[in-house]
């Protein structure tokens, strides 16, 4: 009988994801080894601080600082230290040694992703990343394998399990921003520095990779468009409500035709995160807490979710060793690395180019006219109202009168909506524009 081949595996950072996969690599090595055919060793952790506390139990003698010497005797090295550097350094230092790597470090992957596969792509060995977007979910490999012979149109991703959870509170329990937060973090939900997620740079970082996976097509960080949550407020989302609709954060990547935003016309890939109303009857407005879900839209496969865990140890653990697994097994099998697909070259739009809806509150002077001027200004900027709700109220001692106007319009460029707001602004019955918030899913 052959003696089962062993390879060796470098750990790079054992914080809550790390420690977790090395104890199942530990627990669970017969089981990985039968469905590998080879045996994976793990061969050292490298951290900062060998005395910090972990989340799981384990042997000392695994620990190291020394992350260089750890990544050159290795045959795969799975990357978790997060960051910029010196993640970089040792994965590019780990490929061109011939090891193939699993990362969960979306940032890297959304800033200096294409150098990463092109190395990979040299070396002939397997770069991949299914933990960088939306943790325990398998969306990654069902883009790049399954939906390969259709054609995608547009992904809607809940992927930020922070903001989802902070949106989830505001809309089910009436809190403010700053309370939802606080909840958030109490509940080990959100960072004591939340600005990453609130901010919507980490659903960004995400995005890209998405789109470069949907489209076939290296889009990086600077191609997103993003909005965090900070500006949404409790008025907003009881607005919302009442209007049968739910605010998240949206990382949306779609590919727009016929778009004429350059001298040839050419199509192009809207990328973008910011709030966004949702219709209460939309998979993606049922999706609460602190998980993520992926909507996708394609030519023949029509509209497909996907659901689930979107952080955490343990969940996110599970992504990262299906790509274990699967890099080991090509390297038992033989046969060059697999990183990305990238036959396009499809340019990356701006937001201007973006085809949505808008949600617009304003405060207006409650005066015969108002109305008819307002629909007036919509109609001259070419954008259609789908939806106007007119609230008055009635102050005591007021010297006058005043209404809350909630307007949906039609889909319309983000351009043509946006000077349309502009030119709302400069209306003289216009006390304040109280919200501008897009819409999708209508």
């Amino acid at each position: 009988m052959t003696e089962m081949r062993t390879l060796k595996v470098a750990l790079l950072g054992c914080g809550n994801v790390g420690a977790q996969v090395a104890r199942i690599l530990i627990d669970d090595a017969d089981a990985l080894a039968a469905r590998t055919g080879a045996r994976l060793e793990l061969g050292g952790i490298a951290v900062r601080n060998l005395d910090a506390p972990r989340d799981a139990e384990l042997p000392r003698e695994l620990f190291t600082t020394d992350a260089d010497a750890l990544v050159k005797d290795a045959d795969l090295v799975i990357e978790l230290m997060g960051g910029i550097e010196p993640a970089r350094t040792l994965i590019l230092s780990a490929v061109r040694n011939g090891a193939s790597v699993v990362t969960g470090n979306k940032a890297l992957l959304a800033q200096d992703g294409p150098t990463l596969y092109e190395e990979a792509d040299k070396a002939g060995v397997q770069l991949s990343y299914e933990a960088a977007v939306a943790g325990a979910i398998p969306i990654l490999r069902p883009i790049r394998d399954s939906l390969s012979g259709d054609r995608i149109t547009r992904v809607l991703g809940i992927v930020n399990g922070t903001t989802n959870f902070i949106l989830d509170q505001m809309d089910s329990t009436g809190a403010q921003f700053a309370d939802a937060l606080a909840e958030a973090q109490r509940l080990g939900f959100a960072e004591a520095d939340p600005t990453a997620d609130v901010e919507g740079h980490d659903a960004a970082a995400k995005a890209a990779i998405l789109a470069s996976l949907s489209f076939h097509t290296r889009f990086a960080l600077e191609d997103v468009y993003c909005e965090g949550i900070r500006s949404v407020t409790a008025a907003d989302i009881a607005a919302a409500k009442d209007a049968g609709f739910v605010i998240k954060l949206l990382a949306i990547a779609e590919k727009l035709s016929d778009t004429g935003t350059d001298a040839e016309g050419k199509d192009g890939v809207s990328v973008r995160v910011h709030p966004t109303l949702l219709p209460r009857e939309h998979p993606l407005a049922a999706v609460h807490g602190a998980f993520n879900a992926v909507f996708i839209e394609a030519e023949n496969a029509g509209e497909l979710m996907f659901y689930g865990q979107g952080a955490g140890g343990t969940p996110t653990a599970s992504a990262v060793l299906g790509d274990l697994v699967s890099a080991a097994r090509r390297i038992v099998l033989g046969g060059p690395g697999r990183t990305e697909t990238t036959t396009g070259h499809v340019p990356a739009l701006p937001i201007e180019a973006a085809i949505t809806s808008y949600y617009i509150g304003l405060d207006v002077a409650d005066q015969p006219g108002v109305l008819a001027r307002i629909a007036q200004l919509f109609a001259e900027h070419g954008v259609s109202i789908e939806i106007m709700r007119q609230t008055v109220h009635r102050e005591s001692g007021a010297e006058a009168e005043s209404a809350e106007l909630r307007i949906i319009t039609h889909r319309a460029s983000e351009g043509a909506l946006a000077a349309t707001v502009r030119a709302v602004k400069g209306l003289d019955v216009i006390n304040s524009v109280t919200s501008v918030l897009r819409v999708e899913g209508v």
